[in-house]
């Protein structure tokens, strides 16, 4: 009988011990930024710091995509020619595709649910873990100092798909919002690119921009989303490194 439990401990050790990717797949939120646009900073980046050897992060996100132009673009073909069974890949769209004004961007409700529909259907031919985030929240508040939702419809065809295809989901967009919520209307701004004139060289006018994260408004928002995979305890949780206590 110890034999047999010590080959089976053996074997568990070698699984936990096999390479996997964990693809990121969204918006400029998520994305890794060029040194011109720093401090701007996507979650994905900070992200990729909490993982043991065991884990490669491939973040294809990028700036301005939506499901459609994702797509189109053939940034998902990378992920598909890509990945292997047994990888991750965090799905996070939602920014781009409610825009109505850039057509090039917009996908009807229909659409962005059919190309999450997609998404899912070609991971899991490839028996890739999924797991799909409602978009980031942006910072917005009312007069009385209440954080408002910014993507009420678009994150509610997100947790529809998730709920229908039995995904995980992480709820990013109520998780941000209630962070706001806690920080204040002020304290808040400090999470976001935030700028006074002449007080960053890529910014000379300065910058007011409630969207997207400077490199603390990143790292608080990637360790949400680490935090979520602990909660639904994903196979994931023991590969994220736990920081030492002195």
């Amino acid at each position: 009988m110890n034999i047999i439990i010590t080959i089976l401990l053996s074997v568990y050790t070698l699984l936990d011990m096999q390479p996997i990717t964990i693809w990121l797949c969204g918006d400029s939120t998520m994305s890794v930024k060029e040194t011109k646009a720093y401090p701007e900073t996507g979650w994905g980046m900070p992200f990729a710091y909490f993982w043991d050897s065991t884990v490669t992060i491939k973040n294809l996100a990028k700036n301005g995509r939506s499901t459609k132009t994702f797509l189109s673009e053939k940034r998902w073909k990378q992920f598909c020619d890509g990945a292997k069974p047994g990888d991750y890949v965090f799905i996070q769209f939602g920014h781009n595709d409610e825009s109505k004004d850039k057509k090039e961007r917009y996908s009807t409700p229909d659409t962005f649910k059919m190309n999450l529909v997609k998404m899912i259907d070609d991971a899991r031919v490839r028996k890739v873990n999924i797991v799909l985030l409602t978009p980031v929240s942006r910072r917005k508040f009312d007069d009385a100092g209440n954080a408002l939702q910014t993507h009420e419809a678009y994150s509610g065809y997100v947790r529809e798909v998730a709920k229908e295809k039995k995904v995980n989901l992480i709820d990013l967009d109520e998780i941000s919002r209630q962070l706001y919520q806690d920080l204040g209307k002020d304290n808040s701004k400090l999470l976001f690119l935030q700028l006074k004139p002449g007080e960053h060289p890529n910014y000379p006018d300065g910058k007011e921009d409630n969207t997207h994260f400077n490199e603390l408004g990143a790292r608080k928002i990637a360790e949400i989303v680490l935090q979520e995979i602990r909660k639904t305890n994903f196979d994931l949780t023991k590969k994220i490194i736990t920081p030492t206590k002195k």
